[in-house]
């Protein structure tokens, strides 16, 4: 059981409707510059703040606390920090954060909230500022929903800028100057008279000098003062994922470790009957045989197991293939991928679902035709590259971890619990990520990897994962099934929009399998891109219904976005076709009265030019995690595949930090839309899953890659996600130049012409 911590409490209360936090609400927000500890450091560094150190050299640490998972995060956040502190990133060093409060993730926690996007009244801004403090006051350390850059923008930059400020006054006190005739540049504090001095040689002064700053001696950079954000910066980790220096989570090699594999329950919901460890100890190089079941909390994609563990992980996956062990089958042995879609049509029938967005009249004058569809998503599987693994030591009433973790902080609970410790004596070390996209938001892992550790009296050992295990025992995108209706006057224009939908709520799973709470209320990533989209349309009702099953979900890269956008845009392409309208026209009426949206619509048609002969342009436009994304897929049809040759990608994610990595997100998005869009299938029959490896849960191969053009939109507003937004559009894209080459209407993924 989940002990009742201030973080749960904080929880409750929320759920409970706030009434607790009404008080406690109208404190200030707590500071986000100072740990509540003192940073590791070398013995020469000095830190100035919870996020900058520095070294005599002039080295410049950084404390990054996102996890590295491909995306450019371990780049595009320093460069927040060395823009504001006027040094060149080649003069940074991205040091690993402590388990803080100060490093949480605001920004993710109150974007939760099912809030319309138009929605600027006082209820949404006191409920956004209010979820704010509590996702400061809860500490939880979060890289995922496209939010890294987004939430670090302003503390980061106040880092550096505070830094900045100590520095000029301490060169400022020691030459017995005014703070006004100083400046910096390129690691220097620089006197107008031209005396100099290095950041190094001030850090120990700046240190002492800080005590006595206020608001008024920090000042931001305006951006056209910018001189880092806004390149294309060569990636501070490209020379490491070179050269192999770079350390994943399964490159972790503590002294003295060995090796755990497992032997997994079958099917969905089985638990653990019996084993016979006394058949495989004297197999090669077995140690100890652990059963692992009981370490995990609710709906894991773990579920229940057995650890064997060896002197080499060979050894210790010949032992688990050999273990006898007897499942008890549960009531998930009944499950199916089509008991699952036929519960969500039985819903969509039966229920009225929670209405997230509604607008205008039920009841429209002038309409003359009606048009419906149902389209229908599968659940989906992550497929990151590096094997799910975790390594653990529990010696001496400690834990260490060295874990590839989007939740460093739940990790640590997590650890914590299992082993019986205070969660101040557990210590972890967040390795590089293989490819996470939200599978890595888990934590059963560790929770298996720090049970076989509890058993092993002290000796480290590193858990590794199948790539069947991984793929037959994810917390899967869920399955979704939405209906929708339109009435089109007699020019076509649409008089009304109503949108069902149904599907599993992650948001429920989640908060009950990683901070131990009841999932209640709506879940905004359920209905996300179906009741926020950009386009005008009078008269609007947007529900979703939760349905409940016994599959384990999770979140998966773009989460509702990642349907949601297909259902929606392909229903739009419908919506022009039977009102003799051009696709693109139509969205540009729709967008009249959102000039930035239209500008990346008009962006990406105008890159894409025509189609050449033989190929047909399909094209798609959705908003997500604050950008706007417009996609033109170049398809033809090749004996009888679809083969997508080209896509051309317009985003507009506000002011950009990085532009090399921006381009690296949209085209690492596109493909993996597009192995959704094309491939990627969950099935389940009598409670198993049914793909196992790459080669029933395919992923593009080289030659199936699409050439990628990318335009990023200039922009001076705040920066919005970029991680997660090229993946929405592409099966629209895909589907709507499809339909124009086969006059086919593909309303189900993953798309296919059989």
């Amino acid at each position: 059981m989940h002990k009742l911590t201030r973080r749960n409490f904080l929880l409750a209360g929320l759920a409970a409707g706030g009434a607790l936090l009404i008080g406690w609400g109208a404190q200030p927000p707590r500071q986000r510059l100072h740990p509540s500890r003192p940073l590791a450091l070398a013995d020469d560094e000095v830190a100035l703040n919870g996020w900058v150190a520095l070294a005599p050299d002039g080295t410049v640490s950084v404390v990054v606390p996102r996890s590295e998972m491909g995306q450019g995060v371990h780049t595009a956040l320093p460069m927040l920090v060395a823009e504001e502190l006027d040094i060149g990133l080649d003069a940074v060093r991205v040091i690993a954060p402590p388990i803080d409060k100060i490093y949480a993730n605001v920004t993710v926690l109150r974007e939760n909230l099912p809030f319309h996007p138009d929605d600027g009244g006082h209820t949404a801004q006191g409920a956004q500022w209010l979820m704010a403090k509590i996702g400061r006051e809860l500490g939880i350390m979060f890289t995922g929903g496209s939010s890294s850059v987004r939430d670090a923008w302003l503390p980061m930059r106040e880092a550096g800028a505070v830094a900045r400020a100590m520095l000029v006054k301490a060169a400022a006190q020691e030459w017995g100057a005014r703070v006004e005739d100083c400046r910096t540049g390129d690691g220097f504090v620089i006197h107008a008279d031209g005396r100099s001095a290095g950041y190094g040689a001030l850090a120990g002064l700046a240190a002492q000098a800080g005590a006595g700053l206020t608001a008024r001696d920090v000042r931001l950079k305006e951006p056209k003062h910018f001189r880092l954000i806004g390149k294309p910066l060569p990636r501070l980790d490209s020379r490491a994922k070179s050269d192999g220096s770079a350390r994943f989570g399964i490159d972790a090699r503590p002294a003295g470790m060995v090796y755990a594999a497992l032997t997994m329950a079958p099917t969905i919901g089985a638990t653990l009957a019996a084993f016979d460890a006394d058949a495989v100890r004297r197999m090669p190089g077995v140690l100890a045989v652990v059963d692992v079941s009981s370490a995990l909390e609710g709906r894991t994609g773990a579920g229940a197991g057995v650890a064997v563990v060896a002197s080499t992980w060979w050894q210790a996956r010949q032992a688990a293939q050999a273990l006898p062990v007897t499942w008890q089958p549960g009531e998930g042995a009944a499950l199916s991928s089509a008991a699952v879609l036929a519960g969500l049509a039985r819903a969509l029938d039966e229920e009225r679902g929670y209405v997230y967005h509604e607008t205008g009249a039920q009841e429209v004058k002038g309409a003359v035709r009606t048009l419906r569809a149902e389209y229908r998503a599968p659940f989906l599987a992550h497929a990151a590259l590096e094997p799910v693994n975790c390594t653990a030591q529990v010696a001496h009433g400690k834990v260490r971890l060295w874990a590839s973790t989007q939740v460093p902080s739940i990790a640590v609970d997590c650890a914590a619990r299992v082993a019986g410790v205070a969660r101040e004596d557990v210590a972890i070390e967040v390795m590089l990520l293989g490819g996470g996209f939200g599978r890595r938001l888990e934590v059963d892992m560790v929770a298996q990897a720090v049970a076989v550790a509890r058993a092993l009296d002290g000796q480290p050992v590193q858990l590794i994962w199948t790539r069947e295990q991984d793929t037959m025992h994810d917390v899967y995108r869920p399955a979704a099934l939405a209906r929708f209706s339109a009435q089109l006057d007699e020019g076509g224009a649409i008089l009304a929009w109503d949108n069902k939908s149904a599907s599993g709520s992650i948001g429920h799973q989640y908060v009950e399998r990683s901070l131990g709470l009841p999932g209640v209320g709506p879940d905004k990533t359920t209905a996300e891109g179906e009741y926020d989209h950009q386009y005008a349309i009078p008269n609007q009702r947007v529900a979703h219904v939760i349905v409940d099953s016994q599959v384990p979900i999770g979140y998966w890269r773009s989460v509702g976005h990642s349907h949601n956008a297909f259902f929606k845009e392909s229903f739009l392409d419908e919506v022009a076709h039977a009102g003799g309208q051009d696709p693109v026209a139509l969205r540009r009426t729709l967008l009249a009265g959102q000039p930035r949206a239209l500008a990346v619509l008009d962006a990406a048609v105008a890159a894409a030019g025509q189609a050449p002969e033989g190929r047909a342009h399909g094209v798609a436009l959705h908003r997500s995690f604050g950008s706007t994304v417009a996609q033109v897929a170049e398809v033809a049809v090749e004996d009888g595949e679809i083969r997508v040759h080209r896509v051309v990608c317009a985003i507009d994610c506000g002011l950009v930090v990085n532009p090399n990595i921006v381009a690296q997100q949209v085209e690492s998005g596109v493909v993996f839309g597009l192995s959704a869009a094309l491939a990627g299938e969950i099935t389940i029959e009598a409670g198993k899953i049914q793909q196992s490896n790459f080669g029933d849960y395919p992923l593009p191969r080289m030659g199936q890659v699409p050439h990628v053009e990318t335009i990023v939109m200039a922009s001076s507003a705040h920066p919005e996600g970029v991680g997660e937004p090229a993946v929405p559009p592409v099966a629209p894209a895909v589907a709507a130049a499809v339909f124009k080459l086969t006059g086919k209407r593909l309303r189900a993924l993953p798309l296919t012409l059989a």
